[in-house]
């Protein structure tokens, strides 16, 4: 397979951007590379030139490869084509498990129901993100809409998130906690279905910290969607005078009342 690749130019097409470098790009060079076969390697380094190649060879996704004038396809389709086991993205959902599972676990001790799972899980996320603020602005940018024209969101995001969860904890200023949430939350998941479904980049989460291997997806745009319905939410019940129905239940915890039963 390999001397008839050999006999022919073979070309690679990827994108290659100083935000952004195409893990399956960089897949299909170390392919082409192990099986000694020498190509032209052409760098598309910008979006509007990623789109312009796509719209030319009517295609959805890069990298793209091809053995003179045969398309091979991507990543995938070239290792398929040389006879080679395909690699597997590298990514883990662990962090992501272990964020919403801790999370779910506090709210069900201390009986706060969906609010206060919600106040929990932002808590763990910004606290996540701010262990390395500058990591998380540089990989949230490669995808978030609002980041890639104003960098300093980037880096104001993660406050913004615990605030919204002190203000789902806590229950005050529901007005400002239920808009700031529903902002962000529409913000992010419009991001995350453009970069995801639309523009078909694979990127990892920087929901959970910007050195993280969760990938982009379903997650990402399930929690910005919670987080814009429950923000929504808030903003009604506030303007309707029902609060206390979409905030915390006041009632205390079970534990907390029988140890005051005890000391009483």
């Amino acid at each position: 397979m390999t001397n008839i690749a050999t006999k022919e130019t073979v070309k690679l097409y990827r994108m290659s951007t100083s935000e952004h470098q195409c893990p399956w790009g960089l897949k299909a060079v170390k392919l082409l590379q192990k099986k000694g076969i020498e190509f032209e390697d052409y760098k598309l380094t910008s979006k509007e030139e990623t789109a312009a190649f796509k719209a030319k060879h009517n295609v959805q996704t890069t990298p793209q490869i091809f053995f003179g004038d045969e398309r091979i396809g991507g990543y995938t389709d070239l290792a398929e084509k040389l006879d080679v086991e395909v690699e597997g993205a590298e990514y883990s959902y662990t962090p992501v498990i272990a964020v919403f599972s801790s999370a779910g676990l506090m709210a069900l001790a201390t009986a706060m129901g969906l609010t206060g799972f919600m106040g929990f899980s932002l808590s763990l996320l910004a606290t996540l993100k701010l262990m390395d603020l500058n990591s998380f602005a540089k990989s949230f940018e490669k995808y978030d809409l609002i980041t890639q024209k104003i960098r300093p969101y980037g880096k104001v995001y993660p406050f913004a998130e615990i605030a919204i969860a002190l203000g789902f904890l806590s229950g005050v200023a529901p007005l400002a906690t239920g808009i700031t949430s529903l902002f962000v939350g529409f913000s992010g998941g419009i991001s995350v279905i453009k970069a995801v479904y639309i523009d078909k980049i694979a990127l990892n989460c920087a929901c959970v910290g910007g050195n993280s291997k969760a990938p982009l997806g379903i997650v990402s745009f399930t929690e910005n969607a919670i987080m814009a319905v429950m923000g929504l939410a808030l903003i009604f019940s506030t303007t309707t005078g029902d609060v206390k129905s979409t905030l915390l239940n006041e009632a205390e915890p079970t534990s907390i009342i029988r140890l005051q039963d005890i000391y009483q």
